[in-house]
């Protein structure tokens, strides 16, 4: 505890000097729109604060061109990733979150960032933009989909190993995330986004998310990849990988646990379908989750990674966590677990899989119908 203590202050003071020392050179606070989510209920929406060179334009939303690689776009490229991961964050900045028909009124975190849950909003179903005005910065924009209270059916994908071939250890992870920016330099898992359509196609109103826990500064690369290789649009749920009061960096684990649940709990009537890989803990995150939910998850479907990737991910040729056979989801609940070495091979199984699922559920809320019609 002690040592998490010293960490987050050493942070803070090195971010505040940062700060301080970027305002004397003319920076200002900017604020940068992350993807929302939530119900016509209630709204997840976030952001973050740091400080930018106002002679530089923001290029979140930067679509990175498609064709031959150029020596000079790399280059860029990479740039602007050095520039996103080294932020001079404003911790504890007066907001204004406008979305709908609410106004909220808050203030960053420690890290710059805002999260914020905005109720009775009365915004429809579908994707919007709602505005965050952060003080001494220009306001800004973040998209934020209302999933229709009548979806039933939605996906939770995990990123590196799941949708996109990382064949990298993980130490050096957040080195490429950062600095290799181009989107030709990474490679789509084979038929994972043939693999998510095809599940769209019988549930088109269905919500993707995209649950990882690398950090919030690369969700702008890893948007290039989606859209060039046909990945569903949706909320991304990355993390911080500060310290924090437990230790000197965040948990991806509880990271995850927490996010799904969060999940749930803002769409109590969707079964979500839950896709990670082998390579590190997505088995038994997703399989303790089913385990406590169990009506709230479809299926589970992992991707088997190859030796050669599982020694890349942690240090030997075999996953190193797996589920007890007899006490699991599927032995307890019924809640099925699908693998496969890519989307191709998934695909063979899972929408069967799927509809079986589908039918149970329609055939219990059949059955509560009856079961109240009978007592009324």
């Amino acid at each position: 505890m002690a040592l998490s203590r010293f960490g987050i202050a050493l942070d803070d003071a090195i971010n505040r000097r940062s700060v301080r020392a970027l305002k004397k050179k003319g920076w200002r606070p900017r604020t940068i729109g992350l993807t929302g989510y939530g119900s016509v209920q209630s709204l997840h929406v976030l952001g973050r604060v740091v400080m930018a060179d106002p002679s530089v334009p923001q290029d979140d939303d930067e679509i990175t061109p498609v064709g031959p690689i150029n020596v000079g776009a790399v280059a860029a490229e990479a740039q602007r990733g050095w520039r996103a991961f080294f932020t001079a964050q404003v911790g504890f900045l007066p907001v204004v979150v406008r979305a709908g028909d609410q106004e909220v009124r808050t203030t960053t975190d420690r890290g710059g960032y805002i999260d914020v849950m905005v109720r009775d909003h009365g915004l429809p179903p579908g994707w919007h933009e709602v505005t965050i005005e952060a003080k001494a910065a220009e306001p800004a924009t973040a998209r934020v989909l209302v999933v229709d209270p009548e979806v039933r059916a939605g996906i939770v994908s995990d990123i590196d190993d799941t949708i996109m071939v990382t064949m990298l250890p993980r130490a050096l992870l957040a080195a490429w995330n950062t600095f290799v920016r181009h989107t030709s330099s990474r490679k789509p898992v084979p038929g994972m986004a043939e693999l998510y359509r095809g599940v769209l196609e019988e549930q088109p109103a269905a919500p993707v998310f995209y649950l990882s826990t690398g950090a919030w500064n690369v969700v702008p690369t890893l948007k290039d990849f989606m859209r060039q290789h046909g990945y569903p649009d949706g909320p991304m749920l990355m993390t911080d990988w500060g310290p924090t009061n437990t230790g000197l960096f965040r948990s991806g684990i509880e990271h995850k646990r927490t996010q799904l649940r969060n999940l749930m709990i803002t769409f109590p009537n969707i079964r979500w379908l839950l896709v990670g890989d082998d390579g590190q803990h997505d088995p038994m995150i997703y399989d303790d989750v089913a385990r406590e939910h169990p009506r709230h998850v479809a299926a589970i479907a992992i991707r088997e990674l190859s030796p050669a990737e599982q020694v890349l991910s942690h240090g030997t040729p075999e996953a190193i966590e797996e589920p007890n056979p007899l006490r699991n989801a599927n032995a307890e609940h019924g809640v099925p677990t699908v693998k496969g070495r890519d989307g191709y091979a998934l695909a063979e199984v899972l929408p069967d899989v799927l509809v079986a699922r589908r039918k149970e559920r329609l055939a219990a809320d059949e059955a509560a119908r009856v079961a109240a019609e009978g007592q009324s």
